[in-house]
């Protein structure tokens, strides 16, 4: 089973650090960019758990928080642009899925680029050993789910 998701914390944090960067007030600039970037992976990473838990295998998951940061958890989540799924026009067939423009407001760039940046993507697998359908698919082929 494949899950689809996008989060968001919207474009306030793009158009605050924007202002920043051109008033060159850099500190403040790499504090807000590096807490809006962190912030929507932990809300990614919030969503890839409560699709976890609405699939019914998220009490596998290790007791230890620390476990939980080398994926002592079944399901793995993967974004494009990274090696297990280098291509980004894939991203239009989630797009297409999840309509996130009507939805959360974001958008998808002619470049296949979130808009606002800070819009994490993820399939989230659920078998026990995803490593194996990704040396075989090259990353999911989102073209038997669109």
């Amino acid at each position: 089973m494949v899950g689809f998701s996008i989060v968001t914390v919207g474009d306030e944090a793009s158009r605050q650090t924007a202002r920043l960067f051109e008033a060159r007030d850099f500190t403040k600039y790499l504090y807000l960019h590096g807490l809006s970037v962190e912030t929507a992976e932990a809300l990614a990473e919030l969503a890839h758990k409560q699709v976890r838990e609405f699939l019914g295998i998220a009490g596998e998951d290790s007791p230890r928080v620390a476990d939980l940061f080398h994926q002592k958890y079944r399901g793995s989540r993967y974004s494009f642009g990274y090696p297990a799924c280098p291509n980004l026009e894939d991203q239009a067939k989630i797009f297409h899925l999840l309509k996130p423009e009507e939805n959360i407001g974001v958008r998808l760039t002619e470049a296949s680029i979130w808009s606002p940046s800070r819009a994490p993507t993820a399939s989230s697998s659920t078998i026990p050993r995803p490593s194996i359908l990704l040396r075989k698919n090259s990353c999911l082929r989102l073209s038997h789910f669109a």
